[in-house]
């Protein structure tokens, strides 16, 4: 089948449209690089448009009618948003499923330490990644340190222009021979990947403080044998800037990303290269969807979770009880709890788990199978199965529900492609869909293609962001299989 370019499919209106989506889908991204910055940034913007707190309204015993539109958070890091539909709930939902975690750097609970004169925090690589391209480029520091008495310190540091930012270091190419006849999974290995936070010694400002003062004449060489100074110093900022003692790093989260903002990208601009793409471009057109589409027959739904990349394990995880408890809530709130109705709303519930796909890259053809991939420009994408090799870990949707979400988008107008995740052999990969299909319900893989996908700098076109959320759209309106 012949591949079409979405671009030439746009009149004069919808280019104006598409770039502005874009630029609000890169501020989402600027605002959310990790996953309370994502639900603080989401419940702020739906608050806005109507949304109550569903334990709020659990608390009043307020019940629940059709156009009302709730959400409950869990933990900080998950969210579900709801729009009551007209139909009875039990007749199933049209739910949107996204992830908001992305691979990055965890930092370890006891990280701070000294080396060479310098002071590094150690890390934990979160997710699939390339290790060696974490080096030598400038890293931001998110998160927050939650002390004993409960206070909680948000951290942000590496984002604005005047901050600092960090790095890990590579060896210089002069003596990098035995280095470079490694694997790539050897490079860089993970031990490695600690940040370098300082080098300067807290005791060279304090004796040279004290020598201006004449209440001190000891020499810079003194100053410089004061054990794990450089460490010291950078717990004084802490200190002084967060209130953070180094015991703090225990009850702390905090994740190392790749510092700036998403840019636009080509001489046309139409890309948009930033991190955590994965998967926060398919959460941004989901959290968009819902917000445009009026009172529907069905209600609607979309969830965004946590630890999809590392199994979709933990309380705030795909796979744990957060989205079934709340659909009970929800259906207690709309006079229809029971257990068996409860089943019965997610087996007769369609979902799109929306998840990126690998776009084609001409510079590593001979990974793809050219008939079956995704394009950058194609439009959004769905994958009828995923997982690796035999479909193993898969979750392969049916002919009659693909074709109903064909009847939906070409309706709509909507422009989209179907793929794999690679040649057959080559591996392959999954998501939150084969979760959610463990109740009976219908569920397809959908999304946006991505290069250099789980790299600190990912890929996407303007023109698929924007399909994307008109599918969305569409989807949420029209599904009733």
């Amino acid at each position: 089948m012949e591949h079409k370019n979405t671009w030439q499919t746009y009149d004069e209106k919808q280019l104006k449209e598409v770039d502005a989506f874009a630029k609000e889908y890169m501020e989402f991204l600027d605002n959310g690089k990790t996953e309370r910055e994502c639900i603080d940034t989401i419940v702020n913007r739906i608050e806005k448009e109507g949304y109550q707190e569903l334990e709020t309204l659990i608390q009043k015993k307020k019940p629940l009618k059709c156009g009302d539109k709730v959400y409950s958070v869990w933990m900080n890091k998950s969210i579900v948003m709801f729009q009551i539909g007209e139909k009875a709930m039990t007749e199933g939902m049209n739910i949107l499923g996204a992830h908001i975690d992305s691979p990055r750097l965890d930092v370890k609970q006891n990280p701070l330490y000294e080396d060479g004169g310098f002071a590094y925090l150690d890390t934990h690589y979160y997710g699939g990644v390339k290790k060696y391209q974490w080096v030598t480029i400038p890293l931001a520091i998110h998160g927050v340190v939650v002390k004993k008495d409960g206070t909680t310190v948000e951290v942000n540091i590496g984002e604005n222009e005047d901050d600092p930012v960090f790095f890990i270091s590579d060896l210089l190419i002069h003596l990098a021979q035995e280095q470079l006849e490694k694997k790539a999974a050897k490079v860089i290995e993970g031990e490695a990947l600690d940040i370098v936070i300082g080098n300067k010694p807290l005791i060279i400002d304090k004796k040279l403080e004290e020598a201006d003062t004449g209440k001190n004449e000891d020499t810079k060489e003194e100053a410089k044998a004061e054990k794990d100074a450089v460490k010291k110093g950078v717990l004084a900022i802490l200190k002084d800037t967060y209130e953070i003692d180094e015991e703090d790093f225990i009850s702390a989260e905090l994740e190392v990303v790749p510092a700036g903002k998403a840019r636009e990208a080509g001489f046309d601009r139409s890309m948009i290269l930033g991190y955590g793409q994965d998967d926060r471009v398919c959460a941004f057109s989901s959290l968009k969807a819902m917000l445009e589409v009026d009172k529907t027959d069905r209600t609607a739904c979309c969830i965004l979770v946590d630890k999809e990349e590392i199994g979709s394990v933990g309380a705030t995880g795909m796979r744990s009880k957060f989205f079934e408890n709340t659909v009970a809530e929800v259906m207690n709130l709309t006079g229809e709890y029971s257990e068996l109705n409860v089943r019965r709303c997610l087996a007769k519930s369609c979902m799109l788990s929306s998840d990126v796909s690998s776009a084609y890259d001409p510079s590593f053809a001979a990974s793809f199978d050219k008939k079956n991939v995704a394009f950058l420009g194609g439009g959004m994408v769905f994958n009828k199965f995923t997982g690796s090799r035999g479909k193993s870990g898969s979750n392969d949707a049916n002919a009659e529900y693909l074709a109903h979400i064909r009847a939906i988008l070409e309706k709509e107008k909507v422009n989209f492609q179907t793929a794999e995740l690679g040649k057959v052999d080559l591996g392959g990969g999954g998501t939150i869909a084969y979760i959610l299909a463990l109740y009976g319900m219908n569920v397809i893989d959908s999304g946006v293609a991505v290069m250099n996908m789980h790299a600190p700098w990912e890929a996407t076109s303007k023109a698929d962001v924007y399909e994307a959320k008109r599918g969305y759209v569409a989807f949420l309106k029209n599904a009733a299989l």
